[in-house]
């Protein structure tokens, strides 16, 4: 029952356990899954009623989620895990989630390890699931920036120098150094990994985009987009004067994934001597 400038009158308030469902359902989609709510899903065996159903593309693999919304006094039960992990294994899904509001007994920790289910608050399932899409989205970038690597270091050191891609520390200030900016963008990757924030993004260059510090995520993919489209541009330009004056004779090698480069090393090394 509801009061207005009319008088008393009945409105149809959605419950709270409805709005619970919802917020889930709104946090997927703000990470850029398609989810919804109140699904029945056909399984090999029977249909299940889903809470919510989240579909999304990690690297081109089509991944299915489902989530049970628990907005309960009691704490969840090992039954109640079991009965989850026969609809996923039912229905296929990659993964499963019980959200709860009250948390979870120890038998319904025990029921879910080592499995696909993951038993989360829901405060716990917002910061998980965002590291979970930001490192996937930390991949490809780590695969953009082993490519531009790759064609840096392609060309010889004199060549580097003569075309403006190479810096000497002597020369103080250097105006660019393709090394310098590509070890500033591994340590920097390598520190979203970890989630240290802040990170430093200063390259004590002449030429430089974006800002110095990455108070977060967003924050940094915004620094790396600029500094990778940057040093692609610097490359391309190069390497049109280096065909220009015949100077152009790249050793192209690309490394097998297991491989470690040493710029990676370097800026491994280098946050190591920073947390000592």
């Amino acid at each position: 029952m509801s009061k207005t400038f009319y008088g008393t009158i009945d409105v149809l308030e959605k419950p709270t356990w409805y709005q619970f469902q919802e917020d889930i359902c709104s946090h997927f989609r703000s990470i850029g899954a398609s989810a919804e709510t109140n699904v029945t899903v056909q399984g090999i065996r029977t249909s299940h009623d889903i809470d919510i159903l989240i579909k999304t593309k990690y690297l081109g693999e089509s991944l299915v989620w489902i989530v049970e919304a628990k907005l309960w006094k009691s704490r969840v039960n090992k039954l109640q895990v079991l009965a989850l992990r026969s609809i996923a294994d039912d229905i296929g899904a990659d993964r499963a989630f019980i959200v709860s509001g009250a948390g979870f007994q120890s038998g319904a920790h025990e029921a879910a390890k080592n499995t696909n289910i993951k038993l989360k608050t829901y405060e716990e399932l917002k910061v998980d699931t965002r590291h979970l899409v930001e490192s996937e989205i930390i991949k490809t970038y780590k695969k953009r920036l082993e490519l531009i690597e790759a064609r840096y270091w392609s060309h010889k050191k004199s060549i580097r120098k003569k075309y403006g891609l190479r810096g000497e520390i002597w020369d103080f200030p250097v105006n660019f150094s393709g090394m310098t900016l590509l070890q500033t963008a591994q340590s920097a990757i390598l520190a979203a990994e970890s989630n240290e924030y802040p990170i430093s993004l200063e390259t004590f260059l002449v030429e430089k985009q974006g800002d110095l510090t990455a108070e977060n995520f967003q924050q940094l993919i915004n620094w790396l987009n600029l500094n990778l489209n940057f040093i692609d541009e610097k490359i391309l330009l190069a390497e049109i004067e280096m065909i220009k004056h015949g100077d152009f004779d790249p050793e192209l090698c690309l490394r097998d994934h297991l491989d470690v480069s040493p710029l990676k090393l370097f800026a491994a090394a280098t946050i190591k001597g920073q947390k000592d």
